[in-house]
């Protein structure tokens, strides 16, 4: 049996880590769990995981999450209470926890960073969900991952695929994610984009896109910044950065591919020019069970993928035009260094700003583009960790203050 320890147990990667586990009682089983401020759900999943800890990002609600579990009747609580912590030191203790074989990381955002790096540093590995990890801080994490040996498995559906696909070749006889060297055989990667919820709208209708619009996801259920970089298809653009440092890739030979139904996750093409893909219904609990039960494979009752169901699948390039968030990532990925961390924080914040509709959609990705040019003459090609919290906190402060003064607001249109 599997120990897990699931970090940002009550967002989207977290629950759906959890029912997987509610699923295969006799595969995996919950050590630690850490959350934001959803108290209620936590205390249910306590109660029905019993993790041995429990850590909170806002210490100041240990105090609420200790009443609401001991106001819970004798027979719906823990045969044996949990340890609570809290802050950043709490999430690294849940992220190291001596019994957990696996850390899943599904903290949205840069948030997630630290406890990740704490993960690597107890030599844990992880299912990673959480994409900031790499993209902010590639330079940093490579390092410790050859130190401590921690294997990094991709969570994303993506490079779940491109990880599926790569483990018929001669690379996965010495696969190791994330070393920054050019993987074996590999000549190219296709990811693959839904087009988000505004791939039938033209560049001209972006302007009045609201924010019910940018998060309703045509084939997937995820959070609400999730889906908001799925509209500007700056997840796309990022997860190419998250895959030059998975895979060793340039950026020459990593494209997008627009894919409305969703069903091919992603594609490799070999040197030998073969393609391979690997498809799927829209789920995110194939790719997350994938990295639970990797190497193996588990027997699931999920629905069958019908490809005469589907009936077709279609491609078409991405318009650079109506999606500028994709140029930007590439532009930040070929710069290297800290402007990554910058593009990271910028969409972060922007992103923050258009769901309180202080800005409209179409501004997201100028914001991000001022911000990343404004960082130019301070970039740092070998940063340290230190550089990059110290950047992404700049970077997040200058978006608020070009909020403030500039761009065209909700209540000025």
């Amino acid at each position: 049996m599997k120990a897990i320890s699931v970090l940002g147990s009550t967002g989207s990667i977290g629950t759906q880590t959890l029912e997987i586990i509610e699923e295969f009682p006799q595969e995996f089983k919950v050590v630690a769990l850490t959350a934001g401020r959803n108290l209620p759900l936590l205390v249910k999943q306590i109660q029905q995981h019993s993790p041995e800890v429990v850590a909170l990002a806002d210490e100041s609600l240990l105090p609420e999450l200790e009443n609401q579990l001991n106001a819970l009747p004798l027979e719906e609580r823990p045969e044996q209470p949990p340890q609570l912590t809290g802050g950043a030191d709490g999430l690294n203790t849940a992220a190291s926890w001596d019994h957990a074989d696996l850390v899943v990381t599904g903290i949205v955002g840069c948030a997630g960073l630290l406890p990740t790096l704490a993960a690597i540093r107890s030599g844990k590995d992880l299912a990673l969900a959480n994409k900031e990890t790499l993209i902010a801080a590639g330079p940093v994490v490579l390092p410790e991952l050859k130190k401590s040996g921690s294997r990094l498995l991709p969570a994303d559906s993506e490079h779940s695929a491109i990880f599926q696909c790569l483990q018929g070749t001669p690379w996965a006889e010495t696969a190791r994610l994330s070393t920054g060297v050019p993987t074996p055989g590999l000549r190219s990667i296709h990811l693959t984009a839904s087009g988000g919820a505004f791939r039938d709208w033209s560049t001209e209708e972006l302007k009045t896109a609201t924010v019910s619009d940018a998060i309703s996801h045509p084939n997937w259920s995820m959070g609400r910044k999730i889906t908001v970089d799925s509209a500007t298809l700056m997840n796309k653009g990022l997860e190419v950065i998250e895959a030059h440092y998975l895979f060793g890739l340039d950026y020459d030979h990593i494209e997008i591919v627009i894919h409305p139904q969703s069903i091919i996750h992603s594609m490799i093409e070999l040197t030998d020019s073969s393609v391979l893909a690997q498809l799927g219904w829209p789920d995110m609990k194939l790719p997350i069970l994938y990295c639970m039960s990797w190497p193996n494979r588990l027997q699931t009752p999920w629905r069958r993928l019908n490809l005469t169901e589907i009936g077709k699948l279609s491609f078409r390039s991405p318009d650079t035009e109506k999606y500028p968030c994709m140029e930007l990532a590439y532009a930040a990925g070929r710069s290297g260094g800290t402007m990554p961390a910058v593009l990271n924080a910028a969409n972060e914040e922007a992103v923050a700003q258009f769901l309180e509709e202080k800005i409209h959609f179409i501004d997201i990705p100028k914001t991000i583009e001022i911000a990343c040019e404004k960082h130019k003459n301070e970039l740092k090609i070998d940063p340290s960790l230190d550089d990059i919290l110290t950047i992404d906190s700049w970077a997040r402060n200058f978006v608020k203050e070009q909020v403030k003064k500039n761009a065209s607001y909700i209540n000025k249109s």
